[in-house]
């Protein structure tokens, strides 16, 4: 009889457990990433200021009944005069976990969660890049996606965001 009991309490607390939602972050890497430097040596000559431009796009595949594989692309051109002086794009990407999200509300989730964890990896590499190249890094400054998800929902684009070079 005790026995039964603790079956019942095991499988009670499994199934609680599998109710409860849960977000896990399998892996993380960067997709695909390119830098351009069109110009070549003249954009160092050049006494203008360029204008950095930041564009996000986001998105998500399913892998299987619980993985989604969630990537966050970045834009980063920095102009003056018609010249582009730099492109960067980076993908940073992650393979996550998650479970007991409902239907209805598993588009806005993943808009917003895969985003924030994806982020600073993705500002990581701009900076990076941005250096390497022989530049002042580009720091990307905070994005709430949460609000980016929200407005993707009621309208879908490209949404751009503020940036600092230093």
């Amino acid at each position: 009889m005790a026995e039964n009991d603790q079956m019942t309490d095991t499988q009670a607390a499994t199934e609680q457990t599998a109710a409860q939602p849960m977000f896990a972050i399998e892996k993380l890497y960067v997709r695909d990433m390119s830098l351009e430097v069109p110009g070549g040596a003249e954009v160092f000559l050049q006494q203008v200021a360029p204008e950095v431009g930041v564009q996000f796009k986001t998105g998500f595949n399913q892998l299987g009944a619980d993985a989604f594989e969630g990537i966050l692309q970045v834009t980063v051109t920095a102009k003056a005069e018609n010249k582009v002086y730099f492109l960067i794009e980076v993908q940073q990407a992650g393979i996550f976990r998650v479970a007991g999200i409902p239907e209805e509300a598993l588009q806005a989730f993943l808009g917003s969660a895969i985003p924030n964890v994806l982020f600073p990896y993705a500002r990581e590499a701009v900076s990076d890049a941005s250096t390497r190249a022989g530049f002042p890094p580009v720091v990307l400054q905070p994005v709430n996606f949460d609000a980016m998800a929200q407005a993707a929902e009621q309208s879908p684009s490209e949404v751009e965001a503020p940036t600092t070079v230093q």
